[in-house]
This record gives C-alpha cells, sequence and structure tokens, in this order.
C-alpha cells in the first residue's frame, strides 16, 4: 500500500490534574493536552488518523531556568516541524519508509537547533502515532498484527545493524497481551494515608486519592517509587512506603524507582542506598521485590564512558535503565554496552523506535543467554481515549507486562472530554473504563490489573468514529 500524508492539523486543550504530581524539578497542576490529526492517503484514499499527548513541563528538556511559556512554544514548534517533514515527504511505499524519512529529516533539523533529541523526537513521533492510527484503519488490522504480518514494512536492521534480516515476528511474542499489570506511580507530594490528608486538600470526585486508598480500591500490586535525589528525605519516604506496602498489599508485590535524573553522581545514590540497607523494614522488602532503578543520573552524563564502571557495578546487584537517555535508536546499544539492564518503552519517544528497542533487547537475551535484560514501559502521565490506549496497544504489543500508569490518578478520568467522547470510549472499550460511583468514565483496574483486549483489537489501540464524536 503506498501512503502519503496529504493534511495535519493540530488541536489544542488545557488538562487539570485533580491532585499536584511532583516529579523531579517540577510539580505538575496543568498543561496541554494535544491531539494530531493527520489524513494519510493509502492507495489514492483518504484515511484520517489521531494521536494525542500532553505537553508536561520539565519531562523533555529540564532548564531550570526556561519558563514554561518558552517551553511549550518550543515544544509546539517542534512538533508543527514534524508536521511540515510529514507534510512535504512525498508517497512512500509503507509506514515505515515514510516514518524513517520524517524522522530523518526531523532529526537533522533538531541537530541544527541544538534540541535534545528527546525533545526533536516527541514531534516525530505524534505524526508517526497519527500516521500509524489512520493506516491501520484503512488497512482494516490492527497495530499487533501488521506488526506481525510485515505489511508496516519495518525494517530492523535500518535502526539496529545487528539484527540484520530478523523481523519483529521473529522475536517479539508471538500474541499481544490481553491484561497488563498497572505500576502505580507514588509522586513525591502524594499522600501516603487517608490521616494525612488535610480537609482543604481532599479531592471529593469517587476516585482514591492516597496511596493507602489507591491500593485498598484497585488491589494495587505494582509500585514506581520517585526519587528527589536528597539521601535522607528519599530514605525517609521510602521507610514509609516500605511500612505501608507492607501492612496493605496482599500477595505478590513488585517496586521500581525513578531517579528522573536527580542524581548528579552516584555518590549521592550509595548513601541513598547505604541508609536503604541499614533500615530494617525497607531493606527486606528491596531485596525481595526491587525489580530496577530508573534514569538516577542527568542525560548528559548517563551514558558516558566514564559511568561506565560504577553503572556495571551497580548492575550486579540492582539493574539500572535509562528512560531520559534513549532519545535516539543508538542509545540503547550504548546502554547495554555500558552495562545497563535496558531502556523504557513511552510512545513519545517513538512507537518504531520502541519497537526496534524491544527486538534488539530480545535477541542480545537470546544471544548471549542473559535474563536480566529489561524494556520497561513508563508513563507521560498518559490519559484516554488516545493517548492512553495507544501506548497500551504497543505495550501489548511489545509483551511488556507490567507498566508504569498515572493518568488514572492525577487526572480524572476522561471528565475532561464531552459526553460523546465518554460514552463512545465507554461503549468501545468496556473491559478498560468504568463510571461506578463516578460521573465519569476512569482506568478499570481489578486486582492490580488492565483489561486491554478491546484496545488491541483495535485498529490503533482506538476504536472510535473520530468524525462523530469531534476528535
Amino acid at each position: 500500500m503506498a501512503v502519503r500524508v496529504v493534511e495535519t492539523s493540530l488541536h489544542e486543550r488545557t488538562i487539570r490534574t485533580r491532585l499536584p504530581f511532583r516529579y523531579g524539578i517540577v510539580t505538575l497542576t496543568e498543561c496541554p493536552h494535544l491531539l494530531c490529526r493527520v489524513t494519510l492517503e493509502v492507495d489514492g484514499r483518504p484515511s484520517v488518523g489521531v494521536s494525542a499527548d500532553n505537553l508536561p513541563p520539565k519531562w523533555f528538556t529540564k532548564d531550570p531556568n526556561q519558563s514554561f511559556a518558552d517551553e511549550l512554544e518550543q515544544m509546539l514548534a517542534v512538533i508543527r516541524a514534524a508536521c511540515g517533514f510529514a507534510e512535504r515527504a512525498g508517497a512512500a511505499a509503507n509506514v515505515f519508509e515514510l516514518w524513517k524519512r520524517v524522522d530523518d529529516e526531523q532529526s537533522r533539523w533538531g541537530r541544527e537547533r541544538n534540541l535534545p533529541p528527546l525533545l526533536s523526537g516527541f514531534g516525530t513521533s505524534l505524526v508517526e502515532r497519527a500516521m500509524l492510527d489512520a493506516w491501520c484503519r484503512a488497512s482494516g488490522k490492527t497495530f499487533a498484527t501488521a506488526l506481525r504480518d510485515g505489511s508496516l514494512g519495518v525494517r530492523l536492521d535500518a535502526l539496529h545493524p545487528e539484527l540484520g534480516a530478523l523481523q519483529p515476528v521473529d522475536l517479539l511474542p508471538r500474541e499481544p497481551l490481553r491484561s497488563i499489570v498497572a505500576r502505580h506511580t507514588v509522586g513525591l507530594l502524594d499522600p501516603l494515608t487517608d490521616a494525612e490528608i488535610a480537609p482543604a486538600d481532599r479531592v471529593d470526585d469517587g476516585l482514591p486519592q492516597s496511596l493507602e486508598a489507591c491500593i485498598r480500591s484497585y488491589g494495587l500490586t505494582h509500585f514506581k517509587l520517585k526519587l528527589g535525589g536528597d539521601p535522607k528525605t528519599d530514605a525517609d519516604r521510602l521507610h514509609r512506603i516500605a511500612e505501608l506496602l507492607i501492612r496493605a498489599v496482599t500477595g505478590d508485590c513488585a517496586v521500581t524507582l525513578d531517579g528522573n535524573e536527580n542524581f548528579r553522581d552516584l555518590a549521592r545514590l550509595e548513601e541513598l542506598s547505604q541508609r536503604v540497607c541499614a533500615d530494617p523494614v525497607v531493606q527486606p522488602l528491596f531485596s525481595e521485590h526491587l525489580l530496577f532503578l530508573e534514569q538516577p543520573l542527568p542525560r548528559d552524563v548517563a551514558l558516558a564512558d566514564e559511568t561506565a564502571d560504577a553503572v556495571r557495578a551497580w548492575s550486579a546487584s540492582l539493574p539500572m535503565v535509562i528512560d531520559e537517555s534513549g532519545a535516539t535508536v543508538a542509545d540503547v546499544r550504548r546502554a547495554l554496552d555500558l552495562g545497563y539492564a535496558g531502556t523504557s518503552h513511552k510512545n513519545c519517544k517513538g512507537v518504531f523506535k520502541g519497537v526496534a528497542n524491544a527486538c534488539v533487547i530480545a535477541h542480545r537475551q537470546r544471544m548471549n543467554r542473559h535474563d536480566r535484560l529489561i524494556l520497561s514501559g513508563e508513563d507521560l502521565t498518559n490519559i484516554g481515549p488516545v493517548a492512553l490506549q495507544q501506548d497500551l496497544a504497543v505495550m501489548a504489543s511489545l509483551g511488556v507486562t507490567h507498566v508504569e500508569r498515572n493518568g488514572h490518578h492525577y487526572f480524572a478520568g476522561l471528565s475532561m472530554w464531552p459526553d460523546e467522547v465518554r460514552d463512545a470510549a465507554l461503549r468501545a472499550h468496556g473491559d478498560l473504563y468504568a463510571t461506578g460511583a463516578r460521573p465519569f468514565p476512569s482506568v478499570r483496574i481489578n486486582r492490580g490489573s488492565m483489561k486491554v483486549g478491546s484496545v488491541v483489537d483495535a485498529p490503533f489501540g482506538v476504536q472510535l468514529d473520530y468524525a462523530n464524536i469531534g476528535l
């Protein structure tokens, strides 16, 4: 199927959190949510696809001196550039080839302007996801099917030469997952118990607020704990969280830590480790249930030669993965060679890049008989009905069994959308959303897991008629 982008458009709305989300150097209370609409010509016939994402402060760039207004304008400029490259890319034999043209031009454009690759790649990813959505709708195939039958045209060797003639079907699970465990984010400001929420701070929207209430309501078993970078403060909070998890979680429990680039060097991380190891409450929990540590070092030093020995030493006892450092297709190879245990996938970093990363990790595990390499699933505070579902569609196809989820916690479900959008999402994806006592649909998490059957059976995660619901 020959493909060509004939039109793109961007549509923005402001969304507000139901409670503040402290991560890294910023506290999120509101941000723009952007829809990218692409009309893709498939064998001469137009098909419309949509993608979406939040435009969050201080993640793509972490310059404390840059105002959010300037940061937002920079993000929008990057996205507009990618749309322009897509419209000028001409016809291609398949979606992968078309994406590769756009990505190459966008990457060159970003380098000329000295932009972080994570930021310039974000623009490409929005266009890429909308193209995939349009193509899947036109072809009548799901993303999982198209990825495995070769019709997307993925050439793994164009991204990772070591994969040679291997195809995604050779390295990915035979079938997509139909259930995924939610790894619940615990932000730096999240109340841990109901008792510590001041009356003025209570949120009355039918959703749980404290970590204690979330565990009780959702049956959570997996948790992602944010670290602030101060060893004593982090150790004290980890102690309180560990006490709660030991008391409240039934069944298997798993924990990951997120450094959010907050540790300038590994000495501070070593101090935190010593405090944790000396804590009789935290140490047993972590020794048995801690899975990995995500991106403790800033991106400007995380992949430097001088960090290799320290990373290897750490990874011998606690696997470390990159997140913000995984911006280009070469970064995962660099990270693995330095001693990291793997990388993260987020759709905002690119779908085809994520597929290729999953494949190179699977290939190296197979060749080296290495069972500790990791492709983790992380979140960008994704909300439905587009961004969240497209993200889950990719995670399910890559076989990522547990995924960080926090949009269900920091935002009030689908409350920011008109009734027709909410109703359509609930009708089409009743396994993923529910209303309960709430006046709006929100993510259904039962015994810690999300059902994603309707997501993997949809074209690219989303079974909605965009034209009839105003998306």
